[in-house]
Parts: structure tokens; sequence; C-alpha cells
């Protein structure tokens, strides 16, 4: 009996997403942890999220089927972004070799865990990279392009707007900025320091599918801009 249900919640699961299409735009993702921003990724995301309703209604086919099953089967319908699109499609070091110099410095990894930005990049590759229509070199080198066109740290000094343990700063001014300066308006982030007081940590700015010009940003809610 239950296989039977199973097959049958497959079979309606799979109407509603045919309709299911290519990724809207990227999220340049920058995170700010010492002097200078450095790259998070670069996230094929979806316009428009409606995971939450879509969960509710067909919260009998995530529990018969479970979480893997479900997701793989609908799509964007229950995701927010893509990702994890081919998982047989292992980062090269080969295929980045003559970018690594610039992804040290401008993609490091941040984990006290692992000190080797090799698997981090490998990581984002196979979470986003593998979902963006673009080759590994490709992937990696319009990130790198990116953050040489938008020099975050001195757009906000520019502006003003500088680390300090006196001043403090709007998050308007501090969007605004970045979209005078880039072109871009962003989505920011922010978490809290050591003694609790909040503080920017991460920069989201559309860029189209292309990976290389602004994007309009959609209306979003919390669960497109985590990851």
């Amino acid at each position: 009996m239950k296989l039977v249900l199973a097959f049958a919640l497959v079979l309606s699961l799979l109407a509603v997403s045919s309709t299911a299409e290519d990724f809207d735009f990227f999220y340049f993702v920058q995170q700010k942890p010492a002097v200078d921003f450095g790259i998070h990724g670069l996230w094929p995301n979806y316009a428009k999220c409606d995971r939450d309703d879509h969960l509710r209604r067909h919260g009998l086919a995530r529990a018969v089927l479970g979480d893997d099953a479900f997701f793989s089967i609908v799509g964007r319908q229950g995701r927010c972004w893509p990702e994890f699109c081919n998982d047989d499609n292992e980062l090269i070091l080969s295929q980045i070799g003559g970018l690594v110099a610039s992804l040290d410095r401008s993609w490091p990894t941040l984990s006290c865990k692992n000190r080797e930005s090799f698997q981090f990049w490998s990581y984002e590759w196979r979470k986003h990279g593998t979902c963006s229509n673009l080759e590994q070199h490709e992937y990696f080198k319009r990130a790198l392009a990116l953050k040489a066109r938008h020099n975050l740290t001195a757009i906000l000094a520019d502006a003003g707007i500088v680390p300090s343990n006196t001043e403090t700063y709007s998050l308007s001014s501090v969007r605004d900025a970045v979209a005078q300066g880039t072109g871009f308006t962003a989505n920011l982030q922010c978490n809290r320091d050591a003694d609790g007081e909040a503080q920017l940590f991460q920069v989201y700015m559309c860029v189209d599918k292309k990976g290389e010009g602004a994007h309009r940003l959609p209306a979003v809610n919390a669960q497109q801009v985590s990851r």
C-alpha cells in the first residue's frame, strides 16, 4: 500500500515540477571577516520562493518519500535556489590552475576547522557552481572579475563608512553607498561580534545569469539569503 501511495505522490509531484525553469539570477556574495571583503560565493537563485507554501501543500509527499527524494522531484517549487546539480562533477585543480593565486587572495576559506581553501572552493563548486551553466574555470573567473570590478572596502570608505569601535552606520547608508559605487542594489546581512555588537557580515549583489552584469533586485525573504 505504501509503495502505491508513494508512486501516486511521485506522479503528482512530477506534474507540479514539470514547469520548473532555469534559475533567474546569481547572488554574488562577499563577506567581511577582517579588513577587506572576501568572496563567499556566486550562487544561482530563483526570483520567487514558495518554499513554505509548497511544503505545507505537499507535507504528506515529503513524509512518505523522505527529503532527498522529495526535493529531487519538486526542484524549484521546493527550494529557493538550485543546489548540488551534479555530484559527479568534482572540481579539478588543473581547471582553475591559472586562477589559484587570485582565489587565495579574494576567495579564502574562513573556516577555523579547515584551512584548505581548495576544499572550500570544491564545496562551493559542487553546491552552487554545478547549477550555474558555466564551466569550472569560467565560474571562478567571473566571480573574481566581479570582486575586482567592485571593491566594496574602497566604495564604503569613499562614503565615509569604515570599521570603527565608536562610529555606527545605518543599513540604509551602507546600502546606498554600495548602490552608488557599484550600480547594484544590495541585500545586507549582519551578525554580532564577541561583544554582542551588530556588524556588517555579508553583502548580496544581484547579478545576471551570465555572472557579469547587474540584475534587478527581487523582493526576498530570509530563506533566499541564507545558505
